[in-house]
């Protein structure tokens, strides 16, 4: 199986392509850009071929599938024209930026019988395995509430999170990762029961929020995001029996330790979770669903995370 990878971003130079060695079945073919100079780095580095437009590789018919870390306005335009070439879709998150068009990108695969993927990583960490593992075995006990958080320092002001031309915000860019959390841990069920976004004067795009899910059982995870906030990224789970903490619940790197802290009514302690390449993990599952014609996977969790990120903007209102 042959990749190729439309756009220079730096998640695809930084992340994407170590990660993509550490898999089997697969060769990076090559990179398209509009700017050539800017393909000068990854072929130094990685091999493979410079394209000198996106059409051009996605004409290229010895390459089955691409990988799209454009801005998000530009992922429905991208995603169906791959589609259309019969190319296997890697996302990077999120997937669009509205239900409609998520619809008609996974319509269009089913239809072509490709495989989509979008690239939550963190879904891949052994980290959240063992998390689903506790809440599953009874160890925490009843649940009573899920709290998750996860945001950053603000970055340059021409940063594309901060331009609503091209899909900015904080809840499609860093508010979908609690969302999607919120999904894996309550099921199919959820809704968005009450939202907040902020868009202070200025701006274009909404830079902070939060929001409260709930399922069927009445569980609830309430999760907060932003993009000009003290850095982030953790997960709270309360049971009846236990509590439990982690940290870097989205991001961990490949050379991060994670550790999940417990609190019962008598101790704390710390117990430290193994390495783990979450990136490279997300993309040996795409592969895998590639190969096995088995692409259909996880269309179902893709559409419910475009609901629910179109309820919350709802909700907002």
């Amino acid at each position: 199986m042959r990749i190729g990878i439309l756009g220079t971003a730096d998640i695809a130079f930084r992340r994407f392509l170590p990660a993509l060695q550490k898999c089997s079945d697969i060769t990076y073919a090559g990179i398209a850009s509009r700017t050539p100079e800017k393909t000068v780095s990854f072929t130094q580095v990685y091999g493979g071929k410079a394209y000198s437009s996106y059409e051009t590789l996605l004409a290229d018919e010895s390459i089955d599938a691409v990988y799209v870390p454009l801005p998000p306005a530009l992922h429905y335009e991208w995603g169906e024209k791959a589609l259309k070439s019969g190319k296997h879709l890697l996302m990077e998150k999120p997937f669009t930026t509205s239900l409609a068009e998520t619809k008609k990108l996974l319509s269009l695969a089913k239809k072509k019988k490709l495989t989509v993927h979008e690239n939550y990583m963190f879904l891949y960490h052994n980290q959240l395995e063992k998390i689903k593992e506790l809440v599953a075995n009874g160890t925490l006990g009843e649940l009573r509430l899920i709290r998750a958080a996860f945001g950053f320092p603000k970055r340059s002001e021409d940063d594309f999170r901060y331009k609503k031309a091209l899909g900015g915000g904080a809840l499609l860019d860093c508010g979908g990762y609690p969302v999607r959390l919120a999904l894996e841990l309550l099921g199919e069920t959820t809704k968005v029961i009450q939202a907040k976004l902020q868009q202070p004067e200025g701006y274009e795009v909404d830079l902070f929020g939060s929001a409260v899910l709930e399922n069927e059982k009445g569980l609830c995870a309430q999760i907060s995001f932003g993009m000009d906030n003290v850095y982030k990224c953790e997960l709270e789970i309360w049971g009846n029996k236990s509590c439990i903490f982690t940290d870097r619940i989205f991001t961990a790197p490949p050379d991060f330790y994670p550790s999940i802290i417990f609190h019962t009514k008598d101790t704390v302690h710390n117990e430290r979770q193994n390495l783990d390449d979450a990136f490279a993990n997300s993309i040996c599952n795409f592969i895998k669903r590639s190969l096995l014609s088995n692409g259909q996977g996880r269309n179902v969790q893709i559409e419910k995370q475009a609901e629910l990120i179109e309820e919350l903007k709802e909700i907002s209102r």
